[in-house]
């Protein structure tokens, strides 16, 4: 580590090994590159300058200063390399020694520009507090001009300072103040600039810049109304101001945001600009520092250069989106996701770096926390904010925005950075609803690329990622428009199967895979557990024909299954809606249905007249209950089921009725909607016993029946509520036990 003494002052450079000492020999800036080190790394001289400390009669010691990442001989980021620790104790440059000399002379706004400035005092800005965030990109302008122009330009320029951004919080005297240390204004420069709105000083520098063949993409301003926000929160503006030329004067600029303005010559003025905002009385809260922080950490945290309030330095965040995914650890990457996470203990499970130049310029940082969302969290910003912010050139354009993914992604967090961003005046909205909608479509499309790629990668971490995000990605199902787009995210689904152990999921591409020759349709069935779903009256009937079955678990899955309807030309097909295809097909195969091999084969069944005996005495005691009753020889287990066409629909209709009207409709108007229709097995026990209990006693046979029907509506989850029937049940119970 270098040293230092009272004759010559020193860098001091950590993490950079092997770094030898360094003479200072009164040197302000690096010129070319740094070398006479012997294995020190090359920076590049548009990186790197040094400051040095007022005292020279003193140990100074030299500050080292970078708007990007260092680079190596090989043009490799390298972070120690850019670390750099500063001894110097952290000061405000802003001292408020500046004074008017003589008169001002009085400079009239023309009458457009008056009214222009109204406006933009008043109604261009949603929210007053984005002054800050327009004065500080202003101010990062002013210092990447001076960068640019040290670089470029052969003329002789004052000694060279740390390129930074201050501001100070006055709330005794209710007053903001920023100051940076960037290329200054000149007399004619405040006239052109700050006299006339919507002149955009550099945009002009761009345009400059341009001419010349060099590109500089870090200058922030477009429209040149930036400056102005200051009135929407101040009752007098005051600018003070000079540029690095060695015999350049200082100017004080001031207005009070009417008609006029004025300027005159200052003295003890520094290279660079200043702005002091005398704050109107009801907007003392932006001459509180808590305040103050906060708006900067959420607008400008990621400004090229060092923003200090009141002497403490805030953007100490790396825009990891500006950087090489190569360069970037995971500690890095976890300091960035709890910046914008807000949590200090949060993790993330995943982290997606994605960068591309076409059909866009995007740079894209996302984040997937590892943390179950609570109901409370899954149920807020139902309005469609993200936790994806989007930025333009490092600034932020809005702050969880709405429009630039779809709404089922808010778990995200990351931040979305383009130069190609169509902003509006403000900077607030977007234009040209195109370009975002291709913005928006690309975005999306690899988001969901990247999740089937780590489901293939580590299927066990992807099944927890989908058990903790389930609700959102059946949300974007059902969200969307276009059958297309429900099918790319339906690609993420996961589900249990019949042909897969307990525990194994199978998504609806890899279904298709297994599917026999012959299949069109892909069967579901929805229940509340794998054994409720394989004890169930609906996959018992189709045992025989060996079909794959996949098992929705969750409430909402079966809707999603009825909105979704088709997936790569397959239909999604209840197994319930099977079943019912199915009873008009005899089953030929009873005896040699499989897994039943172990069991004794059924011989005894009702008789072709018994059946219709037993039909038409059950349609008449069931009344308005049912439209048809039949027997059937599809089940074996199960007594009897109910089959109703499209039952999805159904129990979500019930569902939804239930909780509007607990009342529930009339067995009748039940009837006349869902057309209800009860299957007998024709060689259970029960229903055998029943053909002949029905004439010996026929109140009792009545029970019996009611007590099926019910049973059968509970398996097919049409009931909910139950308890009605407890009474009957109860009396039922005492029937048969009368005789014991």
């Amino acid at each position: 580590m270098a040293t230092c003494s009272k004759t010559c002052s020193s860098i001091l450079l950590r993490n950079i090994s092997p770094l030898k000492r360094i003479s200072c020999r009164n040197y302000t800036r690096l010129n070319s590159k740094l070398t006479n080190v012997k294995g020190a790394a090359s920076f590049s001289t548009n990186l790197l300058y040094i400051d040095k400390t007022p005292n020279l009669s003193s140990c100074n010691t030299w500050r080292l200063y970078s708007s990007q990442t260092a680079t190596s001989e090989e043009g490799k980021s390298d972070e120690n390399q850019a670390s750099v620790d500063v001894t110097e104790k952290e000061k405000s440059i802003i001292e408020d020694n500046e004074k008017p000399v003589g008169n001002f002379d009085q400079h009239e706004f023309q009458a457009e520009t008056a009214e222009l400035l109204n406006i933009v005092a008043k109604s261009l800005y949603s929210e007053n507090e984005v002054f800050i965030r327009e004065i500080i990109s202003n101010a990062s302008d002013a210092l990447e001009k001076l960068r640019y122009t040290r670089l470029t330009s052969q003329e002789a320029m004052a000694e060279d300072v740390p390129l930074e951004i201050h501001i100070k919080t006055d709330k005794y005297n209710n007053t903001f103040t920023i100051q940076d240390t960037g290329i200054g204004l000149s007399r004619e420069d405040l006239t052109n600039n700050l006299g006339t709105i919507a002149r955009s000083g550099s945009k002009e520098f761009l345009k400059n810049v341009s001419e010349k063949g060099d590109a500089n993409s870090s200058i922030i301003g477009q429209f040149g109304v930036g400056f102005y926000s200051t009135f929407m929160v101040g009752n007098e503006v005051t600018v003070y101001t000079k540029t690095h030329d060695p015999d350049s004067k200082g100017h004080c600029w001031k207005s009070k945001g009417g008609v006029s303005y004025e300027i005159t010559e200052a003295e003890s003025v520094k290279p660079g600009t200043k702005i002091v905002v005398s704050l109107k009385p009801d907007c003392r809260q932006f001459a509180e520092e808590d305040t103050v922080e906060k708006i900067i950490s959420k607008h400008s945290a990621f400004v090229g250069f060092p923003v200090r309030l009141n002497a403490k330095l805030l953007n100490t965040v790396q825009p990891l989106w500006t950087l090489e995914a190569k360069d970037i650890d995971e500690d890095q990457h976890l300091k960035f996701f709890r910046h914008l996470s807000a949590n200090d203990s949060e993790h993330y499970m995943y982290k997606l770096f994605y960068k591309t130049d076409a059909p866009l310029n995007i740079r894209s940082i996302f984040y997937i926390s590892e943390q179950r969302p609570t109901i409370l969290e899954m149920s807020k910003d139902t309005t469609g904010r993200s936790g994806v912010s989007l930025y333009s050139r490092k600034v932020l354009v809005q702050h969880k925005t709405e429009h630039l993914l779809p709404k089922w992604l808010r778990f995200l967090r990351g931040v979305v950075d383009s130069e190609d961003i169509p902003l509006n005046l403000s900077r607030e909205l977007l234009q040209n609803s195109a370009l975002i909608s291709k913005m928006r479509e690309t975005l999306t499309s690899r988001l969901i690329k990247f999740f089937l790629d780590q489901s293939k990668r580590d299927p066990e971490k992807y099944l927890q990622f989908f058990r903790n995000y389930k609700l959102f990605i059946t949300e974007g199902v059902l969200a969307e428009d276009m059958q297309e787009k429900r099918e790319e995210v339906a690609q993420l689904l996961r589900y249990e199967s019949s042909s897969l152990p307990e525990g194994e999921v199978t998504g609806l591409k890899d279904y298709i895979k297994r599917m026999k020759d012959g299949q069109r349709n892909i069967f579901y069935l929805c229940a509340p557990s794998r054994n409720l779903a394989e004890t169930s009256p609906y996959f018992e009937a189709l045992k025989g024909k060996d079909v794959e079955v996949m098992f929705c678990y969750d409430p909402y899955d079966e809707i999603t299954m009825l909105q979704l309807k088709m997936y790569d030309t397959k239909q999604l097909f209840s197994l319930e809606n099977e079943v019912l295809a199915d009873m008009f097909q005899p089953n030929k195969d009873k005896e040699s249905k499989p897994g039943l091999e172990n069991e004794p084969v059924v011989t005894t069944q009702l008789s072709e007249s018994q059946g219709k005996d037993l039909t038409d005495w059950a349609k008449a005691a069931l009344d308005v209950k049912v439209t048809d009753v039949k027997v059937t020889d599809k089940l074996d287990k199960h007594p009897a089921m109910v089959t109703v066409w499209e039952m999805g629909s159904v129990r979500h209709f019930l569902k939804s009725q239930y909780l509007t009207d607990p009342k529930g409709l009339s067995e009748a108007e039940r009837t006349a909607l869902f057309k209800p229709t009860l299957q007998l097995n024709a060689s259970h026990p029960v229903i055998l016993k029943l053909s002949k209990i029905k004439n010996a006693d026929e109140n009792l046979g009545k029970k019996i029946l009611e007590q099926l029907y019910d049973n059968a509506m509970v398996s097919a989850g049409l009931v909910e509520d139950a308890r009605p029937m407890i009474n009957r049940l109860n009396d039922l119970l005492s029937d048969v036990l009368e005789k014991h």
